[in-house]
Parts: C-alpha cells; structure tokens; sequence
C-alpha cells in the first residue's frame, strides 16, 4: 500500500515540494507519493486530523498555517516549541509530532554559500509569521551579532521579538520599521513578496508592485551583501534578481526548500535524503 505525505497551504498549488519529493522516494525505490493538500485555514485541525485515516504518514506545513501546526500536535521537537511554529508533521501511534525543519533548512543553504554566515554578522529578518519565527531562532542560535525583524504591520514585528526575546540573551534583537533599518548583512525575506501569483506572471508591472512592498532602500545595501529569499522561482524572485544585479551573495528559495525537504524526508522515512534527486525534481518546470 503506497504511503502518502502531502504539503498543507494556502494557496499551495505553486509548491515544488511534491516534485522534489517523489523523485526522492523514485530514486530510492520507495512506494511512498507525496500530494498538495490545500486547506483554509477553518478548516485545518479537521482536515489534519483525518490525514492518518487516509493513510498519510504527515505532512509539511507552510503559509498560513505554520503556527497552527504547532498548536495542533500531541508532541513537538524543542526547536518548534521555541520557535512557536512547525513546518512538519508526523501521525505516529503516539499522535500527531510537530518539527521545524526550516531552521536546519535555513542554516545549511545559508552556510553552502557562505560558510562563516551568520556568527558575527547584523542579519535582517523581513517577515513575522512562522518562516520567520524559523529564521530568527537560526539567526540567534547561530551567533548572529543582531537580529533586526520588519513588517508591513509593525505589531506583528514587535510580537514576534517579545515572543522569542527569551532566546537572544544578550544578543541585540528588535523590530524596527521603515526608516530605522540600519545596513545589514544577511538581509532575509520570510514574506510572500515575490510568490507566483496571476497578477505577477502576468509581467512586471505586477511584480515591481508587490516588490516595493520591502523597505529596502539604498542605505541597506552594501558590498557582497549575503541575500536569502525563502520565497522560490525558476525565473528568480524580484528581490533575488536585484540583489544579484549589485553583485550580492543569493541563496533562493529552491535551496532552502531542498535543506528543509531533505529533514522531513528524514524524519519520515528514517532515511538519508537524495540531494541530487530532490534538487533536479524542485527543476522540472512541468511538475508542481
């Protein structure tokens, strides 16, 4: 009987997560296939918990329901209980198990283009919902010098830093607005600027709109700045096309998805994950 794993979103049909997945479990002979799982938010404790009568072994879990996720599962890894938000479910006999991968993703494509990132370095986290949560905790974890978080809703920036402040220690970590971002290195974006949507492929009227969304004016740039976009795109995202135009270091979202990927499929399987073959499935621009 084919085990079933699955990505739980809204919207999700953009994912590359199925792709990536089932040409892992292909490459490893493994009767396994992985689904979208769009889900309103209503909706999302029942349709969880029906998932393991369906005969799924879990689930990854990304925009809008990560700290749901959390507040939904019997047991958490105590990476997702700091962080307050889990990408990754599992339905075992003991119930449903929340893990946050992102922070392993996050840390491992960061460090692939630049090894000595992030100890040391005055980071920019742009976002406050649970991708965001995921990368602070990395940043703060990892020796960051400071940890700056932004959001369109200040409120939400500010609830963020509270929630996790526990975890900074003497490590400089605030919200800041608009005008207060001071030059940082790395810059990341943990917002849906720059996530396919009609309006965006429709060219790029659209997607400049929803890039001055990001409060990045001149002042933040600097030399080799180091650029992480979680949000992924063949054609590169608008942020990741102009951070690469002024020479910086850029870790897009596909390598993110495939660090975080390779956790789950760990977690899931018991198994190592087949790098090339989740690499070359995030790829297939025919596949979602």
């Amino acid at each position: 009987m084919t085990t079933l794993v699955g990505v739980l979103g809204w919207p999700v049909a953009h994912s590359r997560s199925p792709a990536m997945h089932n040409a892992a479990f292909a490459a490893l002979g493994l009767d396994w296939r992985y689904e979208l799982l769009p889900v309103q938010p209503e909706g999302f404790d029942a349709f969880v918990r029906a998932l393991p009568a369906r005969g799924f072994a879990g689930a990854n879990v990304t925009i809008p329901h990560k700290l749901r996720a959390l507040a939904i599962a019997d047991r958490a890894s105590e990476v997702a209980r700091a962080t307050g938000a889990a990408n990754t479910l599992s339905f075992t006999a003991a119930g449903i198990e929340a893990e946050n991968t992102d922070v392993q993703g996050f840390l491992t494509a960061l460090r692939e283009r630049a090894p000595a990132a992030p100890k040391g370095m005055s980071a920019l986290v742009l976002g406050a919902g649970g991708a965001a949560r995921g990368v602070a905790y990395a940043l703060l974890e990892a020796g960051a010098a400071s940890v700056s978080v932004w959001n369109r809703h200040p409120e939400r920036a500010r609830a963020l830093v509270q929630e996790l402040s526990r975890l900074a220690g003497p490590t400089p970590f605030r919200a800041v607005e608009a005008g207060e971002i001071p030059r940082v290195d790395p810059l990341v974006n943990a917002t849906a600027v720059g996530m396919p949507t009609q309006s965006s492929e429709a060219g790029p009227s659209g997607e400049a709109e929803s890039f001055k969304e990001l409060p990045l004016s001149a002042d933040v740039w600097g030399d080799r700045q180091i650029v992480v976009d979680l949000v992924y795109r063949h054609d590169g995202t608008p942020l990741v096309r102009f951070a690469r135009s002024r020479g910086a270091v850029c870790i897009d979202g596909f390598d993110v998805l495939v660090h975080q990927g390779a956790a789950s499929f760990r977690l899931w399987t018991g198994l190592e994950a087949p790098l090339g073959a989740m690499r070359s499935g995030t790829e297939d621009r025919e596949t979602h």
